[in-house]
């Protein structure tokens, strides 16, 4: 990611919101305290730092997932990179069960350009993301396609993390391009031949000589 948010990493920033005190790490975690004298307060992991949430092109925010169980899923958090006058977390939700949402303000993100993912990449990474450009702009691959060679660079640069799901769904897709694949080749391959054979008969009819191997 943007290497000048590094130097956040190693600091942490509270909120206390309620009885509510959540925590901040940049590059590590989040996590949230209850602070009452019951007997069962929870204090807990609300996700680990996992992924950066890209949009447009641009970072936007940080995925921190896989905290403490709840229910059937882990607890995970977004934290949203907003432009602010000094570090700080300034508000915190959860918009659905055991997801939270965190809006962190720093000044570090405050540039237009301090955002963006391009600088971040290797320089292999950036060519292969020029070329995905010249493809789509010559319409060799569709807006669907240039957004898949993206998220590519984006896993490979180690940016976004390629879950085991998404490995065996790739799997399945590939699988069943090729079956669709075999029989539509067979199905083209049935309508040649017929019309091989109708033009061979023609060719018979009107006593043509037909120079030509039956095997092609």
């Amino acid at each position: 990611g943007p290497a000048h948010l590094f130097r956040l990493a190693g600091k942490c920033f509270s909120f206390v919101e309620s009885t509510y005190k959540y925590e901040f790490c940049p590059f590590h975690n989040v996590t949230q305290h209850e602070q009452t004298f019951r007997w069962n307060a929870y204090s807990g992991i609300l996700g680990i730092w996992h992924e950066w949430e890209i949009d447009n092109n641009t970072f936007v925010g940080m995925w921190m997932r896989e905290g403490d169980s709840c229910e059937t899923k882990s607890r995970q958090t977004k934290v949203h990179l907003v432009c602010g006058k000094s570090n700080k977390l300034a508000y915190v939700s959860e918009p659905s069960t055991c997801v939270y949402s965190l809006t962190f303000e720093t000044p570090l993100v405050c540039h237009p350009h301090s955002l963006l993912v391009y600088p971040t990449l290797t320089e292999a990474l950036q060519r292969k993301w020029g070329e995905a450009e010249q493809l789509l702009y010559d319409e060799l691959i569709t807006d669907q396609g240039y957004k898949k060679i993206l998220k590519e660079i984006f896993e490979e640069a180690g940016l976004l993390k390629a879950t085991e799901e998404n490995e065996a769904e790739k799997q399945n897709k590939k699988i069943s391009l090729e079956f669709e694949t075999v029989e539509k080749c067979s199905k083209e391959y049935k309508q040649l031949s017929k019309e091989i054979k109708k033009l061979k008969d023609l060719l018979s009819q009107h006593g043509i000589a037909y120079k030509g191997n039956s095997g092609k």
